[in-house]
């Protein structure tokens, strides 16, 4: 189909009209240079960063395409009807949409590539300590709830939510010099009224029997989420049932469209507070995961009564929301400076996330059957406005005061102690009790186990006979690590001796292998050690001397005054025939 035209003048429009009288079925295509034209505003570290997620299905289209020259650049194309094609009637409707994402996930992408594009960066951003937020839009059923939840079938089905759970908490384990703490909250919107999906009864007959979460702003402009729980979680376990309980409550029905369709937007958040051992400075991040429900035309869906109300509420949401987008766009552009973020509950909630202290993924989903493609260039067109918002992310620190408190507290104490020594004012102690002893071995151990650099040593009064035991118990406490460090070192990784205690035995084998091999040869040849009698020779050298008849006579063989064994054949083996000697 030929490129979008408009005719600006009779003529133009009379030589349109010929130019397709003479080519009946037109096959060209439109040119290279435009498919790889960029789309305008390039999406800088700034701007809400989007991804194009599409669907799997056995019905597509085939009308969106991915460049292959170019990632992230998507064109839609919809072919002209036979019957368009065949008449003689100028058709300028237009045919050919043109895209740019940072990044684009095909039908064959799994969860977890999808969670390496999405989710990694935003649980770094919040272990540095920025806030960061992934929200999904897109229509009813084009995957939404699938990437940011995933599914109950099978375990690699896992969505963004528990793999960055999953992500967070081995972070948090491989972070030694810093302590963490964790919290989970989740909120859902429905007809423009917050409930907490994790309260406290945990099991809830109707949505509306769980408490309502209201919007308050205080005199800095700040909103704040009343009776939203923010639940402490020490495990990945923890989170996830959490996060279970959550999905348990949330609400959902059966459209002509999806047979599971949300019925209201979910924000799940995991917050953050690290702080390093030693130091007064907190960070403070929160990540976001946002579940929007999906846009939905009530003719495609055929709802009606309460599913069409919940429907109504959805769509005028979402139509705030990129009232927003439009609107924050604006502003970039120096044509307006208020934003209406207080015409619903959802767009309050998602202030910081749309333009504010914040570092925001997208994930449109789009389905990409026929029948879906009006709402996939909808979402996309979206799409673009929002990769043109730049948002101001900055690390959330502050100094704790409860903690700055507290050290100051130790530091007086410690200095009150060191000037009542300094004074003489503590007196000398002839000798400590044992349990005393113990409460200072106790505090050594703590001492020594805390990674603060700047944690001190608390011995109670100071006195120079507690001070000599500190150091006592300190000492040996590095002995017996040398110790065990150096039993530790002898020991192979099958429990063997070392190699230098490997290389003494050798040494001693081989010594007595000489040692045997000399004693074998004193045997055979009838001679002992100096100054030992040694015996006659053999048999056959006493026949040769003194003839057949003294042979009979000869004295018993003899080795330093060892006789023969009884058994002959143990000389043959060097290691019996030394048993023997050794043992007689």
């Amino acid at each position: 189909p030929p490129p979008p035209f408009r005719a600006s003048t009779p003529c133009a429009a009379l030589h349109c009209i010929a130019l397709c009288a003479c080519v009946r079925a037109p096959c060209w295509a439109p040119p290279r240079c435009c498919l790889a034209r960029k789309a305008s505003g390039r999406m800088g570290d700034d701007n809400i960063k989007i991804i194009l997620r599409i669907r799997p299905s056995k019905r597509a289209s085939g009308f969106l395409e991915e460049d292959p020259l170019e990632e992230g650049q998507v064109a839609v194309k919809v072919p002209l009807s036979p019957s368009e094609r065949a008449s003689w009637i100028v058709n300028n409707s237009r045919t050919f949409w043109q895209f740019r994402f940072n990044s684009v996930l095909g039908p064959e992408c799994s969860q977890e590539e999808t969670f390496d594009a999405v989710g990694r960066d935003a649980v770094s951003w919040a272990l540095q300590g920025f806030n960061a937020t992934v929200f999904a839009y897109g229509q009813t059923g084009s995957g939404k709830t699938f990437t940011i939840t995933g599914g109950a079938e099978r375990y690699a089905d896992r969505g963004l939510i528990p793999r960055a759970v999953s992500l967070v908490f081995s972070k948090l384990e491989e972070a030694d010099d810093t302590h963490f703490q964790a919290f989970v909250s989740y909120l859902e919107i429905y007809n423009d009224q917050g409930f907490d999906l994790l309260a406290e009864e945990r099991s809830a007959p109707r949505l509306e029997d769980l408490p309502k979460v209201s919007m308050l702003e205080d005199e800095n402009g700040h909103f704040h989420l009343k009776n939203l729980g923010m639940h402490r979680v020490a495990s990945e376990e923890e989170a996830l049932n959490f996060l279970f309980l959550g999905d348990t409550n949330r609400a959902i029905s059966e459209t002509a469209m999806n047979k599971t369709s949300s019925r209201s937007h979910c924000i799940f958040t995991i917050s953050l507070e690290a702080r390093r051992h030693g130091a007064d400075v907190v960070k403070r991040s929160k990540l976001h995961f946002v579940d929007l429900a999906g846009s939905e035309r009530v003719a495609k869906t055929g709802t009606s009564g309460q599913t069409l109300k919940e429907a109504q509420y959805i769509n005028s949401s979402l139509f705030f929301l990129e009232m927003v987008i439009k609107a924050l766009h604006e502003r970039s552009s120096g044509a307006r400076t208020h934003i209406p973020y207080r015409n619903s509950m959802m767009t309050s909630v998602l202030r910081d996330s749309l333009g504010g202290n914040c570092k925001t993924i997208m994930v449109a989903t789009v389905n990409p059957e026929a029948e879906h493609t009006e709402e996939t260039i909808s979402t996309a067109r979206f799409a673009q406005r929002v990769s043109l918002i730049k948002n101001n992310a900055q690390v959330n620190e502050e100094t704790d005061p409860a903690i700055v408190i507290q050290r100051l507290k130790a530091e007086v104490k410690a200095l009150r102690e060191e000037v009542e020594f300094l004074k003489g004012e503590t007196g000398e102690e002839e000798s400590l009790s044992d349990a005393q002893i113990s409460a200072l071995q106790a505090a050594c151990a703590e001492y020594v186990a805390t990674r603060d650099p700047e944690a001190q040593l608390s011995i109670g009064r100071l006195s120079v006979t507690r001070i000599k035991d500190c150091f006592a118990i300190l000492k040996g406490m590095v002995l017996q690590a040398r110790s065990e460090q150096g039993s530790g070192a002898e020991k192979q990784a099958g429990g063997g001796p070392s190699a230098k205690e490997v290389a003494r035995l050798q040494e001693v084998l081989r010594q007595r292998d000489e040692e045997i091999a000399i004693l074998v040869n004193m045997v055979h040849q009838g001679k002992g050690p100096p100054g030992v009698p040694l015996a006659p020779q053999s048999n056959a050298n006493q026949r040769e001397v003194l003839g057949p008849k003294a042979s009979t006579e000869q004295a018993p063989l003899t080795v330093a005054g060892v006789g023969p064994p009884p058994d002959m054949k143990i000389l043959d083996s060097p290691q019996k025939a030394f048993e023997w000697f050794r043992q007689k």
